[in-house]
């Protein structure tokens, strides 16, 4: 069955897809209003933020690492293959981390879960770009980023009812009736694409992954040792082998792992500066918001959460519609509104985080980051992958999302450091604070200080989508004839 012919019946394919990229999505901001619960059921005698926040950075970094292969395995073995060893292995790993009885256990079994992730996001990506014809892609992506958008916003409610429902587990347990179905419906309605001969770029895939460990492990971990000088020799060393890994990419005479041409088209280039920004935010902002809220606030975790509902239904509402009109404006229309949203959402929650503004008030920046997450993820996507040819379509989805999921990873290292480092700064010789403790057990003037730390956390996640706010400036939109079949 040729590319072509699957054009006719995309949509029942790209459905089937959805509903597993969903559920890895979710499973990135799940833990974020749980960690609180986790760390005092895994974790309760130390009082080192760095520790919990590993059950999120190790899920994201084996997602991030292996992106680059596994979009040329899409490729090679064809996209539903890979995408059904990914969702099998990210089903059964569910499983792992739900019966985990320890943290270190916990945090092994999120990695594997990662790695099942990998496998299955670029084939989501791939499947659009392959089966949906380039003058239709904007709906479809607005689909994608629609799911991209309310999946990051509804982790944080759902994990919120588990964790008051039923207990810190079904976060993960609630992923495998969703797996199974997921795999029956990708198996009957994703068609079987043409595959492409690719060659593995091993020694790339070594480097880069080597490089990602030691920068996020260096970020993650500076705080608790002070940032001595080992911690920041291992972040340079990360960089010195980032840049190897460029050099050898340029220099490789086998086929890259990262087509370095790629980035000739500015708007690739563009959208995926502006895509890791945006990873960067979503995974950072949450982890503050969450801990004032239930630590300082004394909100449970369902509660918490709920204050997050305008996001998921204003997104949810409103991406689809962006999605269609994308096909026919320029996409900086959309995105630069979309992101000046956000960033007014995130100030807005900087400057009010604290223990006097009444909860309601929370509802209003939520509904703002709705608003702009609308105009944001679609559009990017599908600037990012419009002038893709099927042969790269693969690898240029893995490009795209390693770079989302690398913004990811160091949006969890830095704003775990950057809380911590705001911790000391607020309340002297924290390094015993309560930052554990839910149900509004500190004492009022430590509840004050730590809610200022949290305050000045959210700083960065809401610089951070300037970066992002920059870069979609410089896109454009593609004319007709640039657009590849």
């Amino acid at each position: 069955m040729s590319e072509h012919e699957n054009e006719s019946r995309p949509w029942p394919a790209l459905w089937a897809l959805i509903i597993g990229f969903f559920m890895i999505l979710v499973d990135t901001t799940i833990v974020s209003v749980a960690n609180p619960v986790i760390k005092a059921a895994l974790d309760p005698d130390t009082n080192n933020l760095d520790n919990v926040v590993w059950v999120t950075s190790a899920y994201l970094l084996a997602y991030a690492v292996p992106l680059l292969v596994t979009g040329r395995l899409g490729d090679r073995f064809g996209p539903k293959n890979i995408y059904l060893i990914g969702l099998a292995v990210f089903t059964l790993s569910s499983l792992w981390c739900g019966l985990s009885t320890s943290l270190g256990g916990l945090i092994a079994a999120r990695a594997v879960q990662g790695l099942g992730a990998a496998f299955m996001t670029p084939q989501t990506m791939a499947v659009i770009t392959r089966t949906f014809p380039p003058t239709n892609r904007g709906a479809a992506m607005g689909l994608w980023g629609a799911t991209a958008g309310v999946a990051t916003l509804v982790g944080p409610l759902a994990g919120g009812l588990l964790v008051d429902g039923l207990g810190w587990e079904w976060i993960f347990f609630v992923n495998i009736p969703v797996g199974i179905i997921g795999f029956v419906a990708a198996w009957i309605l994703v068609p079987r694409l043409e595959t492409h001969p690719h060659r593995f770029d091993v020694l790339g895939i070594v480097l880069s992954g080597v490089a990602m460990f030691l920068v996020v492990f260096g970020l993650q971990e500076g705080e608790k040792y002070d940032w001595s000088l080992p911690i920041w020799g291992t972040i340079a060393a990360g960089v010195v082998v980032l840049a190897a890994f460029v050099l050898q990419q340029a220099k490789t005479r086998s086929e890259p792992l990262v087509p370095l041409g790629l980035f000739r088209d500015r708007n690739f280039s563009g959208a995926n500066i502006a895509i890791a920004a945006v990873g960067f935010t979503v995974t950072a902002q949450a982890l503050p918001l969450m801990f004032f809220l239930q630590s300082a606030r004394g909100l449970t975790p369902t509660s918490s959460a709920l204050l997050m509902i305008p996001m998921a239904v204003i997104s949810g509402v409103l991406a689809p519609v962006a999605g269609r009109i994308l096909d026919r404006v320029d996409p900086r229309v959309i995105l630069v509104p979309g992101l000046l949203c956000v960033a007014g959402g995130l100030f807005w929650y900087v400057a009010i985080i604290d223990m006097d503004t009444s909860v309601w008030v929370f509802l209003l920046p939520s509904a703002l980051l709705g608003v702009g997450n609308a105009g944001m993820w679609g559009p990017l996507s599908t600037t990012a992958t419009r002038k893709l040819p099927p042969r790269m379509a693969g690898a240029g989805a893995g490009i795209y999302n390693t770079t989302r999921t690398i913004g990811s990873v160091i949006g969890s290292a830095a704003v775990a450091a950057f809380m911590q480092s705001r911790i000391e700064a607020n309340m002297p010789g924290a390094g015993e604070a309560p930052t554990g403790q839910t149900g509004g057990s500190m004492p009022g003037p430590v509840a004050e200080a730590f809610s200022a730390a949290m305050a000045q956390t959210m700083i960065l996640p809401a610089c951070a989508i300037v970066v992002a706010l920059a870069a979609a400036l410089f896109l454009r939109r593609a004319r007709a004839e640039e657009v590849r079949p």
